[in-house]
């Protein structure tokens, strides 16, 4: 039986990657959250309020992605859907652990 590995992240694949400070994440996904559904990647990269590496960007983005903050529509959208309304109503629920 064959087991699927995970793909290498960006950082992994890419030794000029650097890693982002909180501050800069942040700022990439408040600016995500403002603008949902506006901008394509290179478009968000490009009006971001403040200027940011391409492969920190890269970085910022997959782990937005595997923190499941942002999706990807088909036309290449970026969507923001974590829901922290959502969070607090199901938060104290006994089959959720914290």
């Amino acid at each position: 039986m064959e087991t699927q590995t995970k793909p290498k992240s960006y950082f992994e694949l890419n030794n000029i990657a650097r890693s982002p400070t909180l501050q800069t994440v942040l700022m990439v996904e408040n600016f995500i959250k403002e603008n949902n559904g506006e901008f394509k990647k290179t478009e968000l990269f490009n009006n971001l309020p403040k200027k940011v590496m391409w492969q920190t960007f890269q970085v910022i983005m997959e782990y937005l992605e595997d923190i499941n903050k942002i999706i990807f529509e088909k036309d290449g959208t970026i969507v923001y859907i974590w829901n922290p309304e959502l969070y607090e109503k199901i938060k104290n629920r006994s089959a959720i652990k914290i």
